[in-house]
């Protein structure tokens, strides 16, 4: 272990930093392999980090609906694998029962044993009370019958109620390994942009900012402040009222929440990643949206641009993958990624692939 510690190179210099970014970012984002032995690896521009660390971002975002969509069925396969070992539970008690009253039965008739009931009928001195007897055994006879199938039944229940529980445990188990495998090219996407950003100098960072891109806290403080614009408050002449009280709620709930920070598999109170905000908006309206994006397009009905109003989600990118809540205006509520916290912005910033009207 020790020799390969001291295998691994280390970079100095200001220059070859970048270097060292660029040649680690090559992979993640999509570059291509320089041929040759010795060619160096050229430094990225401002503009190209910008175009990497969004590039970056949106595939991170892409693996986060992944994880929450798996995290999402794990969650149920894990409640569906505890009603199953509790039904069981409860049906071992039912045989227990049944198992021990069947054991008093046959406890009584041993002791009972000895003649035949014919000669037991000849020799009672109350013939009458005999046959009484003789009938009421026969009824109990009937229901220990009944009993026996009872017990015979529920073993064959709780038969099929562990089998089932070994498949929903089977289920369970690889739900957990795919969130695991989302969560690691989540982090690791984000680790990358983290690192490529660490890289540029404030006054590039700053540029950055200026074109749009939040890339540090300073950006993302002012996105925040920006976004609280009294201008933009509910009921105000430049927001458009909701069509409805549910999707009113939902806005609101969205501007409420207004400089949270993003986190990835968020869903409130305090931090949100994209259709987290956009489910727990809509939870405090009283509708139940689901957890991903992919789903969220198809919940509601479909509505074009031109016939957004306040409240309707709109979706971004060809894979689905990032949702807002449009407050009319050409402009939507929405948690951007990392580098930004839950703004105002426009619906143009990113390819539009389609709306959806749920309230």
């Amino acid at each position: 272990m020790a020799a390969h510690r001291k295998s691994r190179q280390r970079f100095v210099g200001g220059n070859t930093l970048r270097t060292a970014a660029t040649l680690a970012l090559a992979g993640a984002a999509g570059a291509t392999a320089f041929e040759g032995v010795g060619q160096a690896a050229p430094e990225l521009t401002p503009a190209q980090v910008k175009a990497r660390v969004d590039k970056l971002y949106q595939e991170a975002e892409v693996a986060t609906e992944k994880y929450n969509g798996a995290k999402e069925k794990a969650d149920t396969a894990e409640q569906r694998l505890k009603e199953l070992r509790d039904e069981a539970a409860r049906e071992e008690d039912r045989l227990n029962a049944a198992r021990d009253a069947l054991g008093s039965i046959a406890a009584a008739q041993y002791r009972q044993g000895g003649l035949d009931p014919a000669l037991r009928l000849a020799l009672s001195d109350d013939p009458d009370t005999f046959l009484d007897h003789a009938a009421f055994a026969e009824r109990a006879g009937d229901r220990q019958s009944a009993a026996v199938h009872r017990v015979r039944e529920q073993l064959r229940e709780i038969e099929q109620l562990r089998g089932a529980a070994r498949i929903q445990l089977t289920s369970l188990k690889s739900r957990q390994a795919e969130l695991k495998r989302h969560r690691t090219t989540v982090t690791g996407k984000l680790e990358t942009a983290r690192r490529l950003l660490s890289q540029l100098t404030a006054e590039e960072r700053g540029r950055l900012s200026a074109t749009g891109t939040a890339t540090d806290p300073a950006r993302a403080s002012r996105d925040a402040t920006t976004a609280r614009d009294p201008l933009w408050a509910p009921g105000s002449a430049a927001a458009p009222a909701a069509p409805t009280s549910r999707a009113s709620a939902a806005v609101s709930y969205a501007y409420s929440k207004l400089g949270s920070p993003y986190v990835w598999g968020a869903t409130g109170p305090n931090a949100f990643d994209c259709s987290g905000l956009v489910l727990a908006a809509y939870r405090s309206a009283g509708i139940e949206l689901p957890r991903t994006t992919y789903a969220q397009i198809g919940a509601g009905r479909r509505v074009s641009r031109s016939e957004l109003q306040p409240g309707d989600l709109v979706f971004f990118y060809s894979a689905v993958s990032h949702v807002g809540i449009y407050v009319g205006n050409g402009q939507m509520i929405h948690a951007p990624n990392p580098s930004a916290p839950v703004r105002v912005a426009p619906i143009d910033e990113m390819p539009f692939a389609g709306a959806t009207r749920v309230a």
